[in-house]
């Protein structure tokens, strides 16, 4: 066991970078400046050993540093003195961006160290890889493994390994796993009830949830976000009043991002003010910038765009981010205020933000709402010529949108037609229809509605649009040869709906 006293090594602020510089001559093995620094070989392992820990420990997501650890084990031959050292770049890569590497590493490992004895922590990280690569079949194999070297009965094996099943979407296999564990703790019900919710099997969720013996913040969280997340928002709001107001239980900065989805698509005015009081008394829209951002936006979206704004000047300068600058625009946009949403735009790149490619979704879909057309353009030109952001399938489809809107289809199906080929899809000649439909171009209708054909044969609705163009033009005969031809291909109309 390394001991607690402060090591002779540079301060925490110095470290990564002192260690950079000297890590080959530090730890190159018989190297005379070493020999003469640490003359006992037992207190300078020791020394290593605590290094490249501590390397690992401070910078686990950087991808270079346990590559940096994992060559200087190789080459030292120095895997078998230290499974904890072992297991601290194994925790690394599972959670670096391949986490492939901590199979690898494993793999690697047991091939040439078989008297290395691997302890719970090393399959508890390797089943946390299984899962965060999907891969169920490789967590069954390492579940199986767990077993053969005793852990079946190991609480945070377990736990990692119910969270693997969940994840991979192994639903039958961490419900068996969850009611065979003979010990369960909170991390245990909430990975299960979290994890339940999120792949969408909410009724077995919020069935755990009713039979955890103390529920926590986590728990309600978790469950709220579920309901959220199946489109359920009024179960999710009467679970959260329940745990406020019933149960006593304080919503942290997770559940409020949790419910404010479902509070925007219901439309509640009321409760949004209540959260952002709450907010304000707690201390978290101080805090955490994901609940300020989101708070704007369930203003927006609840209809109340003054407040949003208002809220949105509430928050300093240096605390606004990029996310809080779009939101706004995006706030706008909703409401049909391009000319405010084109000011909000000009007065973030004043404040020296960089639009990205969902910025420009929102201020021109800001722009086709306010009839800003030439701003439009001229914001679809500074997106692909100053910032080098190639369009998506989105801006084309506002740009279309604005350009119709306007009545100017010869140029609207011109972009539609540069569209490429690999991200074209439908729905930007549907738009492009409607704005035929909103003029009685007839011949364009035509056009668009064969180039819709050639990819999408049974969606009712163009059908009717394409055939009350004909009536409108007093072609009567060929609005019923097409309705005729809609009902030939069963093609569907979605009924209509209301969300009262």
């Amino acid at each position: 066991m390394l001991k607690s006293t402060k090591p002779p090594f540079p301060s925490k602020t110095k470290f990564s970078l002192w260690f950079l510089r000297s890590f080959n001559s530090l730890l190159s093995p018989g190297s005379p400046k070493q020999i003469e620094t640490h003359p006992s070989h037992s207190h300078q392992y020791n020394c290593q050993k605590y290094f490249l820990f501590s390397f690992l420990n401070e910078n686990p997501t950087n991808r270079r540093v346990p590559k940096q650890v994992h060559s200087h084990l190789l080459t030292t031959a120095s895997f078998s003195q230290s499974v904890r050292l072992f297991n601290a770049l194994l925790r690394c890569y599972s959670v670096c961006e391949n986490p492939k590497d901590a199979i690898f590493l494993y793999q690697q490992v047991q091939t040439f160290y078989l008297y290395l004895k691997f302890d719970s922590f090393t399959y508890a990280f390797l089943i946390k890889a299984c899962a965060s690569l999907a891969d169920l079949a490789l967590g069954k194999q390492f579940h199986g493994v767990e077993i053969k070297m005793g852990f079946e009965s190991h609480l945070y094996v377990q736990t990692v390994l119910v969270n693997m099943y969940v994840e991979s979407g192994g639903l039958i296999e961490c419900k068996k796993v969850f009611d065979e564990m003979p010990e369960k703790n909170h991390v245990t019900w909430n990975v299960m009830i979290t994890g339940l919710a999120k792949q969408g099997d909410i009724e077995i969720a919020r069935f755990l949830f009713e039979g955890m013996p103390d529920r926590n913040i986590v728990s309600w969280s978790g469950m709220i976000d579920g309901y959220t997340r199946m489109n359920r928002h009024r179960e999710a709001l009467r679970l959260f009043r329940r745990m406020v107001a019933d149960v006593g239980v304080d919503p942290s900065e997770i559940t409020l991002l949790a419910i404010l989805p479902a509070v925007w698509n219901i439309g509640d005015v009321k409760m949004c003010q209540l959260i952002h009081c709450y907010g304000l008394k707690r201390g978290f829209l101080l805090s955490d910038i994901r609940v300020m951002n989101s708070l704007i936006d369930a203003y927006a979206k609840c209809g109340c765009i003054v407040s949003a704004s208002r809220f949105f000047e509430d928050i300093s300068m240096t605390t606004r981010n990029l996310v809080s600058w779009t939101s706004l625009i995006s706030g706008f946009a909703m409401h049909g205020m391009g000319k405010e949403a084109v000011e909000s735009f000009e007065r973030m790149e004043q404040d020296g933000w960089k639009p990205n490619r969902v910025t420009f979704v929102c201020v021109l879909n800001a722009c086709s709402h306010g009839c800003l057309v030439e701003e439009g353009l001229n914001f679809f030109e500074k997106m692909v010529n100053e910032y080098r952001i190639s369009p998506d399938i989105k801006h084309y489809g506002c740009l279309v949108d604005m350009l119709g809107r306007a009545g100017r289809l010869e140029e609207a199906e011109q972009i539609a037609l540069q569209i490429p080929c690999e991200i074209s899809n439908e729905v930007v000649w549907r738009i492009l229809l409607g704005a035929c439909s909103f003029y009685g171009n007839v011949k364009m209708g035509e056009r668009v509605t064969s180039k819709i054909m050639e990819t999408e044969k049974r969606y009712g609705g163009d059908y009717v649009l394409m055939s009350n163009i004909l009536a409108g033009a007093r072609r009567f005969a060929d609005a019923e040869s097409l309705r005729t031809l809609m009902e030939k291909r069963n093609a569907i109309k979605v009924a209509g709906s209301s969300v009262t």
